[in-house]
């Protein structure tokens, strides 16, 4: 009886802490419409100050919690609002998604950043290990009890402020009309920078809990996913109900400890189902619990794709293989193999523009479909031994359908799922494959066949042998990854041209009106996750051949989620935004980083500025992030329209210097990095050069009569008209105080 008690009380306060985790994001979603995946990284960032105040500076434990929880988080919170999430209205739930995401990644990168990964670091239970109780036989530390007391205060002050207070009211109507709430002279930003500032509060408070609960050092990812296990319990309320919330995360809680106490201590099996069954519970909660109504109308957003001609694409596939294979004349061993591990993510991000840019669906796990691929492949289509070994083509397709299929049965109890609930759902599935599946190491029978998933935590995945085509050979396997991705850009244009995509484009707008129209919304699903997840597993057997060996550290969430973050940034929508947003995660911060830190190995004088350029790569590539509900097309839509008024003697012209680049890049005039860095800025500048010349010769070609008119009239146009008149000149002018003055 005692053994129950403890485990039921211990269960009792890890739900306690969950549910003032969850109660935060209840709060947030109800007043703003945003679900906060940064929520677990506010919680994390928090904790880390605490422990930096208290721990490393020598403060007192009060003095501490007062700056954390009563400055810090509320300010975090209320800046995260005016800088960044009021900014989101009228974005698609992708966007929204992928910003707060952005914030999640960005904050786990400052932390590392300042708080060094490989240093121990603890926090104490408040009050000391020693501060105790005895109820019953069973020991209750102070801090179980600060624990308990906090959750039981804040679940009754919210369901207050919800149900009993004015500003409760003006909150929830900040996000359900915001126009009649300014009519009633309330201002909407203000009530939802409120409720970000109190559920960044209720974050951090969080984490200064939880930490000494669970035991263990502090670290950035674990912590925040820690966090987002109070996902399920927000799930339980469906994002409304406190009491719910609060019953769930009991449960949650409770089951947690109960796994740990029950279940046979020997092998990892409960340990990784007691990291797990947040996850689980997570995805049946989802499945199970009734979901809002079909949308009837297409919602207005600011997204805008131009969807590609077969042709075109047929056209642009050629262009690139024709560059990345000039490109890798000038490239060493090490650098195609970099750009092979770049391409290989390129075709994993298909898999979202086909589910996400095309049919409206959230995949926020596309790393754990080439995981199942990867580990299938591994399985069944390796021949030969050591150096000799190779995938057979058999293996890649038995991994490719193994994906579909997985995708299919993760997909078919998610049919009735849409925009968050199914973002989460996966989200969910990806984090059950990461703590129960990647970390399985153990040996299994099944049919008198043993085996085991993850041997020795890695698979050595030897390089695909497709016919006559040997991939050991680096630029072979580069120019392969290269053309499978221009064939599959071509066979998503036309899939998009066809009627199924046109289907897809419509459930996408309005699933409501797709489906009066007869068209059967459960199959397209279905085919579209299964189409999405067979892309991923291909992308994922090639990245792992690639690299050679991979771990499960290859597939986590967080890798998951920085791709689908750099893909929305591109331009989810555009196969070209595949391609840069898959080389930027797979190449473009890997390769800085890894330049940095060897500048800073080598020059040990100038070490600490190349780290940091090193962890800036890493913040900076969050905060692009950040700004994507700015620009939620992404950049490829500025860069195709900005090219699309520029006139081909420009173009012609950039054309001419980049072949002259590559030229001397060839014959070892300049360096590789010299041409790659001189292209890109050609690139990205070519059309403000093209519209400054337009703009000039406009200005020669515009007729007197019509200065003024056409153009603005400026001082410059002045001067033109005492020119071409005979007038004489008059002094320049100046501006002085908001007044012309004569100099």
């Amino acid at each position: 009886m005692t053994t129950f008690l403890t485990y039921t009380l211990l269960g009792l306060v890890l739900g306690a802490v969950y549910f003032i985790a969850a109660s935060g994001l209840v709060l947030t979603y109800n007043t703003s419409g945003i679900f906060n995946f940064a929520h677990g990284a506010q919680a994390m960032l928090g904790t880390f100050l605490f422990w930096q105040l208290k721990y490393d500076w020598g403060w007192p434990t009060l003095a501490a919690l007062l700056v954390v929880i009563g400055l810090v988080g509320p300010l975090l919170g209320a800046a995260l609002h005016a800088l960044i999430m009021r900014g989101l209205r009228d974005t698609a739930d992708v966007t929204k998604i992928i910003v707060t995401v952005a914030v999640l990644l960005g904050m786990v990168y400052l932390s590392q950043w300042i708080w060094n990964p490989d240093e121990a670091r603890t926090v104490e239970m408040f009050f000391g290990a020693d501060a105790k109780v005895t109820l019953l036989g069973v020991v209750v530390r102070y801090h179980e009890i600060v624990c308990l007391v906090a959750a039981a205060a804040i679940a009754i002050g919210l369901r207050v402020l919800f149900t009993r207070s004015r500003i409760g009211v003006v909150m929830r109507g900040s996000v359900d009309d915001p126009d009649l709430l300014r009519l009633n002279g309330h201002d909407p930003e203000r009530a939802a920078m409120l409720s970000w500032a109190l559920g960044s509060t209720l974050a951090v408070t969080a984490g200064v809990l939880i930490v000494p609960v669970g035991g263990g050092a502090l670290e950035a990812n674990m912590l925040t996913l820690l966090v987002i296990d109070a996902f399920a319990a927000a799930m339980f309320g469906r994002l409304r109900s406190i009491p719910r919330t609060f019953a769930g995360a009991m449960v949650l809680g409770l089951a947690a400890t109960y796994v740990m106490g029950y279940l046979p201590a020997s092998g990892p099996v409960t340990g990784n189902l007691r990291v797990s069954l947040p996850m689980i519970v997570l995805f049946v909660v989802l499945v199970v619990l009734p979901q809002d109504r079909l949308r009837g109308a297409a919602i207005r957003t600011r997204e805008r794709y131009r969807v590609p001609t077969v042709g075109s694409a047929a056209v642009w596939g050629l262009v690139l293989v024709a560059v990345v294979y000039l490109y890798s004349l000038l490239l060493e061993d090490s650098g195609i193999t970099t750009l092979t591990l770049g391409m290989t993510f390129a075709i994993i991000a298909l898999s979202l523009t086909v589910l996400t840019g095309y049919a409206g669906e959230l995949n926020l796990a596309p790393l754990s479909f080439g995981a199942v691929a990867t580990i299938v492949a591994f399985h069944f289509g390796v021949s030969g031994s050591g150096l000799s070994a190779y995938l057979t083509p058999q293996g890649v397709l038995a991994g490719v359908a193994a994906a579909a299929l997985v995708g299919g049965l993760i997909a078919l109890p998610a049919l009735r799922l849409r925009g968050l609930y199914l973002a989460l759902a996966t989200m969910a599935f990806g984090v059950f494959l990461s703590n129960m599946v990647l970390r399985d190491t153990t040996e299994h029978e099944l049919f008198g066949v043993k085996f085991t998933l993850f041997p020795n935590g890695t698979l050595a995945v030897p390089p695909p042998k497709l016919g006559p085509l040997d991939l050991r050979d680096g630029q072979t396997f580069l120019m392969t990854a290269t053309v499978l991705f221009a064939l599959l850009g071509v066979a998503l244009a036309a899939l998009r041209n066809s009627g199924y995509g046109r289907r897809l484009a419509a459930m996408k707008d309005s699933p409501a009106a797709t489906a009066m129209l007869g068209q059967d919304l459960v199959r397209l699903k279905l085919s579209v996750f299964m189409i999405s997840a067979g892309i991923a597993g291909l992308g994922g057997v090639l990245m792992s051949a690639a690299a050679g060996s991979v771990s499960g550290e290859n597939f986590t969430i967080m890798g998951s989620l920085a791709l689908l973050m750099l893909v929305v940034v591109a331009g989810i929508g555009y196969i070209s935004g595949a391609l840069l947003g898959g080389l930027m995660s797979g190449v473009g911060a890997t390769v800085l980083v890894g330049t940095f830190n060897d500048l800073a190995l080598e020059h040990e004088a100038m070490s600490s500025i190349y780290s940091a350029l090193a962890h800036l790569v890493m913040v900076g590539t969050a905060l692009v992030g950040m700004g994507v509900g700015r620009n939620p097309s992404g950049f490829v839509h500025d860069i195709v329209e900005s090219y699309r008024h520029t006139t081909k003697p420009v173009r012609y012209g950039g054309a001419a210097v980049g072949a002259v680049l590559y030229v001397l890049a060839l014959t070892d005039v300049i360096g590789v990095w010299t041409f790659a860095i001189a292209v890109l800025c050609g690139v990205m500048l070519l059309p403000v050069i093209g519209r400054m010349l337009q703009e000039e010769g406009r200005r020669r070609t515009t007729p007197l009569e019509l200065i003024g008119v056409d153009e603005p009239y400026t001082d410059q146009l002045r001067a033109r008209l005492d020119r071409e008149l005979g007038l004489p000149a008059l002094p320049v002018t100046a501006e002085k105080g908001g007044a012309r003055a004569t100099a």
